[in-house]
């Protein structure tokens, strides 16, 4: 079977062989079935206070000294095209002689209906931007350390956006092969 030559844009630093691997399970219409039998079943966190609360518990365990999160909500306004699963913005307020920063996350509304381990991934990586504003090696370790297959999952979350974009949703009833 030849491969369809397509453009893969969740996947362009990736090795040649391993795209061209995610092109035949592509082709091949198996990429939904395996991401389906990896992650069997979606998270329950369905609306920002549920986001909110699954994420502060996320900072509890790893991160207590970090800085406060003053924000946490589902953005529907982020687009993963331009590489924004997730954000952090730190705002700044004067309030007299005494100048606050307010953290603040927002989450890809798209990740409302996603596998859990796919979610989590996302809310380490913006709680690791607390203490790293930068992709830096300390960044990486950090997300390592709060979630040790932080590698594989951020994989996986391209796997299943590239997935969505080529044949839909891979987790919708309708879509499912019997």
């Amino acid at each position: 079977m030849a491969v369809i030559e397509r453009s893969l844009p969740y996947l362009n630093h990736y090795p040649a062989e391993i795209v061209q691997q995610v092109s035949r399970l592509l082709d091949q219409r198996l990429l939904g079935e395996r991401l389906r039998r990896r992650y069997p079943s979606l998270h329950q966190v369905g609306n920002d206070g549920a986001l909110r609360e699954y994420l502060l518990q996320l900072k509890q365990q790893h991160m207590k000294k970090a800085g406060v999160v003053n924000k946490v909500q589902y953005d529907t306004r982020l687009h993963v095209i331009h590489n924004a699963l997730g954000t952090h913005s730190y705002v700044q307020r004067r309030q007299g002689a005494k100048v606050k920063t307010h953290n603040e996350i927002r989450i890809a509304a798209l990740f409302k209906r996603a596998p859990e381990p796919l979610l989590r991934m996302i809310c380490v990586h913006e709680l690791a931007h607390l203490k790293h504003k930068q992709h830096d090696k300390g960044f990486y370790q950090l997300c390592l350390h709060m979630l040790p297959d932080y590698h594989q999952l951020e994989f996986d979350t391209r796997l299943w956006l590239t997935e969505k974009e080529v044949h839909g949703d891979p987790f919708e009833s309708s879509q499912r092969r019997e």
